[in-house]
């Protein structure tokens, strides 16, 4: 049998059906047709046995698989480089579009006032704390003071889930958490978050508002303590010249309570427009963490003590930065946010 007249066929057979391929696919399946393990070039090898010259036969095997896998090779890099001028043509880029501008953007005075507040207090000693923005009506109300039938509970217990969960209306709630956890162990913390309460939407109330509340319980804690921490905090955010009063008030989770008010920042207490002529700005509330909170969650009242404060922060960034509405704060609108934009330079 004339082996070297099949090889000779099949090598022509092979190399004129790669010349006529005419994608990779059918490159693909060329190889896997001839040089394949069944494939017929692949095949051919069974023979050997029947030659007796099996140099000569592998040799011709060999020849054939070479000029085979050679042209294979150089029509698929010619395929691929076809593809690729195709692909360069689609995605070919028009340098006569105008190009695109990035502006550096700026931060949200909401966002701006959280953090320079938690920046001072955790210069303090103080840790921060999160909580759930809807809780129950145990961690919101009766764990500090607020029974089922307590007259502070009616501007406060409006937005309801169910009869026992609802959106939280202060951040004290986090405290409320955070005192359970401790056991009776000593804390310092403050919990920035926001708050909803049902309340008409104008230039000074929004249904949703945010507070930094703080919280300090240990022993031998004061008033004293408390205004020497509101001073600190007044100094920083707003100036060194700054000063805190103190004004009797009531809340159920503190006693004795106060309303805090800091000299105006604008006149340096003289009277403005600002201040409504007073020279004095009301700020936050705060006081000396009640008995009955201490005790609810496991503080012996006799033995610990501490106080709370709560911070408007809108109200903080609107004194700060002359803010004429609430309301700024939650349109999105970006003619808004670049009053505040603060580039750094080198």
């Amino acid at each position: 049998m004339d082996y070297a007249l099949d090889f000779e066929n099949l090598k022509t057979k092979c190399l004129e059906e790669i010349s006529k391929a005419s994608s990779l696919k059918d490159l693909t399946e060329l190889k896997n047709k001839y040089l394949a393990k069944k494939g017929e070039i692949s095949l051919m090898m069974n023979h050997i046995r029947e030659v007796e010259d099996k140099k000569a036969f592998g040799e011709m095997y060999n020849a054939c698989r070479k000029s085979v896998e050679e042209a294979l090779d150089i029509k698929i890099k010619e395929e691929e480089n076809k593809k690729l001028i195709e692909d360069l043509k689609k995605e070919k880029i028009d340098i006569t579009l105008p190009g695109n501008s990035y502006q550096r953007g700026s931060a949200n005075p909401f966002y701006k006032i959280i953090n320079e507040i938690e920046d001072i207090f955790v210069g303090m000693g103080y840790s921060v704390e999160t909580g759930p923005e809807v809780d129950y009506d145990k961690y919101v109300f009766e764990l500090l003071n607020i029974p089922h039938d307590h007259p502070a509970r009616d501007m406060q217990d409006t937005l309801y889930i169910d009869n026992n969960l609802l959106l939280r209306s202060h951040t004290s709630s986090v405290q409320a958490h955070v005192m359970e956890k401790a056991k009776g162990q000593p804390i310092k913390i403050i919990c920035p978050g926001k708050t909803y309460r049902r309340d008409d939407d104008d230039m000074t109330h929004s249904h949703q508002f945010a507070q930094v509340e703080g919280l300090v319980i240990d022993k031998n804690i004061n008033l004293g303590n408390l205004k020497a921490t509101l001073e600190l905090f007044a100094k920083k955010m707003f100036s060194k010249d700054t000063k805190v009063r103190f004004r009797s008030s009531f809340f159920p989770f503190t006693e004795p309570s106060v309303e805090v008010d800091i000299s105006c920042f604008n006149c340096k207490g003289k009277g403005c427009p600002l201040c409504k002529g007073s020279g004095w700005i009301e700020i936050l509330g705060a006081g000396m963490v009640h008995p009955n909170v201490l005790k609810m969650s496991g503080y012996d009242p006799e033995v610990y003590s501490g106080f709370a404060f709560g911070i408007g922060i809108e109200r903080v960034a609107m004194l700060k930065y002359g803010i004429d509405d609430i309301r700024r704060f939650y349109q999105n609108d970006l003619r808004f946010i670049k009053e505040f934009k603060k580039v750094k330079e080198d």
